[in-house]
């Protein structure tokens, strides 16, 4: 299911559904072309995805599209075994890499992350976090992986004033782009507030204390302009997953099976604590939402009643044409009963 297909003179790239993006990024490349990004996955997200739309179809079996079977078309979106993408010519190098701060630095890059996200113009994007410096620090540091799609002098132009901060490592160069992809391959609201960082990095700092064996795991935030993404209505599709804000991966690694239960539960941890800032945001209302408006996260509502407002109706009428009998009942429920 890993089985990437490029048609160069179509400009197509065909991806199974096992497909990482370095599978895709690899195969593109060789003929000079990149595929258009988006959520493909739930958990990943790719670069440069905030630049192009996204363009899909089913294959082989049955081909859909809006006009063609238009209700499959509208609930299969997210959900397939394969991808056709368009692909667009990306043949020069971008300027990406990694650099890492001292903990003291947290505000100023929190500040500086959150103009970049209002600021950019697809062409950037930006991923802070946390993570264990390698030998010989062996400290929790705070880690910043950027990337920017065009010359180098305009990336650092655009980035000066994270390089201002003075990196205490910095492998920023010049990278093939499907080198980019594969740097992270081991959701949170915007703007993310510094004070609730410095509270993470406390959290991460002591986990990977306490538990030595993982010292490889991260905690990223990533930062994207979204204006292009949110230009399509959640409507649009059954996977109502526009909006401004970003993705946040809270990604223990340990090797000894004697910790699982710690660092699982530390993922957990984590998930409250950013589940308990989303709310606190959502009553001080200080988050954009909703294709640019400014206002509390998700309105009034919690996510649950945010995307069945937004999907239930139509999802319930295409719930008793095509499964009358409930056979596929995990998720959300919808209508567990139906009205003779």
């Amino acid at each position: 299911m890993r089985a990437v297909t490029v048609n160069p003179e179509a400009k197509t790239v065909t991806a199974q559904g096992g497909c990482i993006w370095e599978d895709v990024d690899a195969a593109a490349g060789t003929y000079g072309l990149t595929t258009v990004g988006g959520t493909v996955k739930p958990h990943r997200r790719r670069w440069p995805h905030s630049r192009r739309g996204l363009w899909l179809a089913l294959r082989p079996i049955i081909t859909t599209s809006a006009s063609e079977k238009h209700n499959l078309f509208w609930a299969i979106r997210g959900v397939a075994t394969s991808f056709t993408f368009r692909a667009h010519e990306q043949k020069d190098p971008v300027f990406a890499g990694t650099m890492t701060f001292t903990p003291h630095k947290i505000p100023a890059a929190v500040a500086l992350a959150n103009r970049l996200a209002e600021a950019g113009s697809g062409q950037a994007g930006f991923v802070l976090g946390f993570a264990v410096a390698p030998p010989p620090v062996s400290q929790p540091t705070l880690m910043s992986v950027i990337f920017h799609n065009g010359p180098q002098a305009e990336a650092e132009a655009f980035f000066k004033p994270l390089f201002d901060l003075e990196p205490v490592m910095n492998t920023t160069a010049m990278i093939p782009y499907p080198h980019l992809n594969a740097m992270l391959n081991p959701p949170s609201s915007l703007p993310v507030r510094a004070e609730f960082m410095l509270t993470l990095f406390d959290n991460f700092a002591g986990f990977v204390r306490e538990v030595p064996d993982a010292s490889g795991s991260l905690l990223l935030f990533e930062f994207f302009n979204q204006d292009k993404i949110c230009q399509t209505s959640n409507r649009a599709m059954a996977f109502a997953n526009r909006d401004f804000y970003g993705n946040v991966m809270a990604g223990p690694k340990w090797h000894d099976e004697a910790n699982d239960g710690r660092c699982r539960q530390w993922a957990r941890d984590v998930t409250d604590l950013l589940r308990r800032e989303m709310e606190a945001v959502k009553i001080a209302g200080q988050v954009k939402v909703g294709n640019g408006r400014r206002g509390p996260v998700f309105g009034e509502k919690g996510l649950d009643d945010l995307w069945s407002e937004l999907c239930n109706e139509r999802l319930v009428e295409l719930k008793w044409k095509y499964d009358p009998k409930n056979l596929f009942s995990k998720g959300l429920l919808l209508a567990p009963q139906k009205d003779a």
